[in-house]
């Protein structure tokens, strides 16, 4: 059996998949060492994982932007986005790469797999050093440029012919030049205090160099692409652990007498529960006896959280958490603030979604949402009761949308995710 060193930035989302990917590895008899931020320390050895935390600034907790990010607050926009990617993926180089080099030194790994985010392998991708092989996994949309994509973060699907390669090439070369040009000159600033002359294209577009990119989603899910990288493979979405968390008194009312709508902005981006979870159960709060059952999630709030929303109607559930392997089936929508994660849950057993975020990759997973015709794409994150309304009403009567999430299922379906990535490793392994 073989080495792995995994790597991932601290972050819940991109964490997670890495380390499923890892506990799959271990029960299949892999020596797995994860190496990420130091809150995660005791959920890696909890699932059979060797631990390193990452050194100086690499090594934060994203539950406390404070900490990470303070200044945030003062950005909005395209300028908050280049704040947040500077910060959480540029300025943390040199202290993913030291973290890795240790690694390295100590652990001695076949191979490395790292999210597609992480930055710090950077240095190795394009030094002349002997390395393993390097994999990276897309825990987030696919972000490689293309002629036939707009640049990643803008939220915009696909349009077709020359119009639309020509659109792609404008705001291509406004992303490069003017929207991220400090992102990209910190970068190449870093990169060359690391050894690096220089790099194919910029920093956020480095998935083409790994020897293998293998994107956590089914090929459905993602923009088509005629220029896609050739080491480029899609392997569908790492399978959830099945859930410890114990139901609730009320879960036999999810009998499928009445439509069930789950609602949830995940376990970060839940501080103000009025972005999201207050607009719908103001949107779908009924004394009616056939009224949809809404399942609010809290993510760890507590219900203390809820105190600003006033007297729940009497339609709505709630828990702090619950086990999503047995929730999701029993839904008719899912309400999401578009976790990459929870989404491809909810397409996993065949749920179509409402998406509304603006933050992060959210904007990019609700228009890939749209596109692919399993939900509605609210186009903000801060949503009125009466979009979250009209949105679920469309997702509940219109059948499409149902008929394309269960078509996304099956599409996941057939991909043995893990079976996939341990068979990439393994090759190559035995070629290097």
């Amino acid at each position: 059996m073989s080495t792995f060193l995994l790597c991932s930035t601290p972050v819940h989302g991109h964490v997670m998949p890495v380390l499923g990917i890892g506990r799959a590895l271990v029960q299949r008899g892999h020596r797995v060492v994860l190496l990420t931020g130091s809150r995660f320390e005791k959920q890696a050895r909890d699932a059979g994982l060797e631990f390193r935390a990452l050194q100086g600034i690499a090594d934060f907790d994203d539950r406390d932007a404070d900490t990470y990010l303070p200044d945030r607050n003062r950005y909005r926009g395209i300028a908050r986005a280049q704040y947040d990617i500077k910060s959480i993926f540029v300025a943390t180089i040199p202290d993913q790469f030291a973290s890795v080099q240790a690694a390295l030194i100590n652990v001695v790994p076949d191979a490395i797999l790292v999210d597609g985010a992480f930055a710090g392998v950077t240095p190795l991708l394009f030094g002349s050093a002997p390395r393993p092989p390097i994999v990276g996994v897309g825990v987030t949309p696919l972000s490689q440029s293309s002629a036939d994509v707009a640049p990643f973060g803008m939220g915009l699907a696909p349009l077709p012919g020359a119009v639309g390669r020509l659109r792609n090439r404008f705001l291509g070369w406004l992303a490069n030049r003017v929207f991220f040009r400090e992102t990209h000159a910190l970068a190449k600033r870093i990169l060359a205090e690391l050894g690096v002359v220089s790099i194919p294209g910029s920093i956020m577009d480095v998935s083409r160099s790994f020897d293998r990119f293998l994107q956590l989603t089914p090929a459905e899910l993602e923009y088509p692409r005629r220029d896609l990288g050739a080491s480029t493979r899609f392997v569908g979405p790492v399978p959830s652990t099945p859930g410890a968390t114990a139901v609730p008194e009320w879960w036999p009312e999810l009998d499928g007498t009445r439509p069930v709508v789950h609602v949830t902005q995940g376990t970060i981006d839940n501080v103000d529960l009025s972005r999201l979870i207050g607009p719908t159960v103001e949107a779908l709060g009924s004394h009616r006896a056939d009224a949809p059952l809404v399942v609010v999630t809290l993510g760890g709030r507590g219900r203390e959280s809820l105190a600003p929303l006033g007297t729940l109607p009497p339609n709505v559930r709630v828990a702090d958490y619950l086990p999503y392997d047995k929730l999701l089936p029993l839904c008719d929508v899912v309400v999401t603030n578009g976790g990459f994660g929870g989404v491809l849950q909810a397409l996993r057993a065949g749920v179509p979604v409402v998406v509304a975020g603006d933050t992060e990759d959210k904007p990019e997973v609700a228009a890939r949402v749209a596109w692919a015709g399993v939900g509605v794409d609210l186009r903000t994150g801060r949503p009125d009761a009466a979009a979250v309304a009209s949105a679920v009403n469309r997702v509940l009567t219109e059948k499409s949308f149902r008929s394309r999430a269960a078509e996304l299922s099956e599409a996941i379906g057939r991909l043995d995710t893990i079976d996939l990535i341990e068979g990439e490793l393994k090759a190559l392994v035995r070629g290097s």
